[in-house]
């Protein structure tokens, strides 16, 4: 590959006017230089936001395995591309070089194709974060079918809904994962999924914690076995530039989770270029993202984005706190890290902790700290600046989304200026501007509104499987001719932009987007429960935690109790996972609601935040007399 990597403020301005003055130009320079391709586009984008179409490369041919692997092999092929470290510090660290990473991505494509899956099938991954993660995403797409990585907390009822959305004909999964000192049985999970599901025709089952398990005749197959026997070369699939990559889950402000489609071509040059660039990432660096490949942060910048520039990525199994909070900087000095991508979750449950677990460790290799998920605060991000980095590596505050595939917001190390709590400045090519209530776009610095995008880039989700009309409407008709993120943001006197949060039905919870509407859909099942509203508040270790108002069928003292709020999180647990549970439960004898019966969400938002001195106008509810009792009984 060229070196395309952006060095100084001066060329970033530069390259910044290139690339929003001639985006087709720009974006075909650096897809030429920079990658494989078996055919070349016939353009290099075409696209209209009224309906929404975008299309780029259009004609080209490629593989994207051939990219992140193949053209590795001459010059690196003895390099480690994959560096697994266990959950178990006493268990041994696995290097994967790009020549067995070839290999063992050929055997996987090999048995998918055996096992009957062909281009275009869907294959749905719900593993841990252990190599064969990874190596099965490379080879649904060497073959051309399409991954749907499913983070391996979710319950078995989201696992079925996400498996019967885009009807996925094989799931791939393991006997049960390690987390810290406990062990799921993932298998467990996956059979009750599946009697919800008629599309699975065979379960691969990889073994991890190797416990006894139920295994189905004609359906369910050990992975080890069938690697073993299958051939290491596997030619790899000639895609279309706009064929599908990967469908992944993202929760919405209704119940269903919208399936984002990505495609090859786009996402390919915009992961490796936002890689190589927010990360400053130099040949013999070895690169750690502590996030899963289940979200797009792992899709991207643990496997698309790292390895299609021939890095060494890591790939840690564990939690932060085990054995015990010192993990993550023992991992960083045994491995000499060189660029540190977490979550401010992690970072705040880890200050948390003080800086004694710090202390008995070399971190001097690391040269770029990362914080994706949330907006970082400024407490956790001045401990991370000064515990982690020793206030010489900068810290890039990544804002981007599931929907837009790669990082979008961020300043690029000792290029151009961080700021706490701000993202700073638009990625390169990245068309951000702010709308007003009017939908009008707001000019000059110093200015609040909600955020859009005025031009696509490569990496954009091109539709929500089987739901255009839903793409469309979720994304492109708030504001005419933009991309409408869903979050509010402010851009200060020289141009940064500070994410404010979601404007929509959506809470981030420790970097995860939750939707309300599912979690009050499982609350509501329970048969004590007549309606309930979720808000979220803000939380030091998780950044925003869920507050639940619940009314119940019969307000009686005797419902009041921690029974009930138990069975409650175990519903929630039971249809979406643990990571929705309530961190409170208020019970209520009614909620706010307007004269036309929506729930006043804000007037919920201001109490949980105990903020009922800017309750703002309540004249249009119907019951202003329970704002009263809920403010009285509200769980500070």
């Amino acid at each position: 590959m060229s070196n395309y990597k952006i060095n100084n403020l001066q060329k970033y301005n530069d390259v910044y006017k290139s690339s929003v003055n001639d985006p087709e130009k720009f974006w075909e320079d650096i897809a030429v230089k920079n990658f494989i391709w078996k055919k070349k586009w016939d353009s290099v984008l075409e696209w209209d936001f009224s309906k929404p179409e975008i299309k780029w490369f259009k004609g080209a041919k490629l593989n994207i395995t051939e990219n992140c692997i193949d053209r590795h092999l001459k010059v690196r092929g003895d390099k480690t591309a994959i560096l697994f470290e266990p959950n178990n510090p006493d268990e041994e660290t696995q290097y994967i070089t790009y020549n067995q990473l070839h290999k063992k991505v050929n055997k996987f494509a090999n048995v998918l194709k055996q096992e009957g899956v062909k281009k275009g099938d869907r294959v749905c991954i719900y593993l841990p974060m252990i190599p064969e993660l990874a190596i099965s995403v490379l080879a649904c797409a060497r073959i051309g079918a399409i991954h749907s990585v499913v983070f391996a907390g979710f319950s078995a009822n989201a696992l079925a809904t996400r498996i019967n959305d885009s009807k996925c004909s094989m799931i791939i999964t393991a006997d049960g994962s390690f987390r810290g000192a406990k062990t799921i049985d993932l298998k467990g999970i996956v059979d009750e999924a599946l009697e919800k599901c008629s599309c699975i025709k065979n379960v691969l089952v990889a073994k991890r914690i190797m416990s006894e398990i139920n295994m189905k005749n004609g359906r369910d197959k050990w992975l080890e076995t069938l690697l073993y026997n299958a051939s290491d070369q596997c030619e790899a699939e000639i895609m279309d530039a706009e064929d599908p990559l990967f469908i992944l889950y993202t929760s919405g402000s209704t119940g269903m989770p919208k399936g984002m489609v990505h495609t090859t071509a786009g996402y390919m040059v915009y992961t490796a270029y936002t890689f190589k660039n927010a990360f400053q990432y130099n040949e013999n660096d070895v690169y750690w993202c502590t996030a899963d490949i289940g979200w797009i942060t792992g899709h991207s910048y643990i496997v698309y984005g790292p390895l299609a520039n021939g890095a060494t990525t890591v790939m840690f199994e564990g939690v932060p706190s085990y054995p015990n909070y010192g993990r993550f900087w023992n991992i960083v000095e045994k491995h000499k890290i060189s660029q540190f991508y977490t979550a401010p979750t992690a970072i705040r449950a880890l200050a948390k902790q003080g800086s004694h677990f710090i202390e008995n460790y070399d971190l001097s290799s690391i040269n770029v700290l990362g914080s994706v998920g949330e907006p970082i605060n400024e407490e956790a991000w001045h401990w991370y600046n000064d515990n982690i980095g020793k206030k010489k590596s900068p810290i890039i505050d990544t804002w981007w989304q599931t929907e837009t595939g790669g990082i979008m917001i961020t300043s690029i190390p000792n290029v151009t200026p961080t700021k706490p709590t701000f993202a700073t400045l638009p990625f390169i090519g990245v068309q951000a501007c702010l709308m007003d209530e009017n939908n009008n776009e707001l000019e000059g610095n110093q200015v609040e509104g909600k955020l859009c995008i005025k031009f696509p880039w490569p990496s954009i989700a091109r539709t929500i499987w089987g739901n255009h009309k839903r793409y469309k409407e979720t994304y492109f008709s708030a504001f005419k001719n933009k991309y409408f993120t869903g979050d509010g943001a402010l851009r200060d006197d020289v141009g940064n932009y500070r994410i404010t949060g979601r404007v929509d039905d959506v809470i981030i919870v420790s970097g995860h987007n939750l939707g309300t509407a599912p979690i009050e859909d499982a609350i509501n099942e329970h048969p004590m429960v007549a309606e309930s509203a979720i808000v979220g508040f803000p939380h030091y270790i998780k950044g925003c935690a869920l507050y639940g108002y619940i009314t119940l069928k019969n307000v009686s003292e005797s419902n009041h109790n921690d029974n009930t709020r138990k069975e409650i999180n175990e519903l929630i647990n039971i249809r979406i996972g643990p990571i929705a549970k309530l961190d409170k439960i208020q019970f209520t004898s009614g909620l706010p609601k307007t004269r036309s019966g929506k729930i006043m969400r804000r007037i919920l938002r201001k109490i949980a935040c105990n903020e009922t001195s800017k309750l703002g106008d309540t004249s249009t509810l119907l019951n202003p007399e329970v704002v009263k009792e809920i403010i009285d009984n509200a769980l500070m």
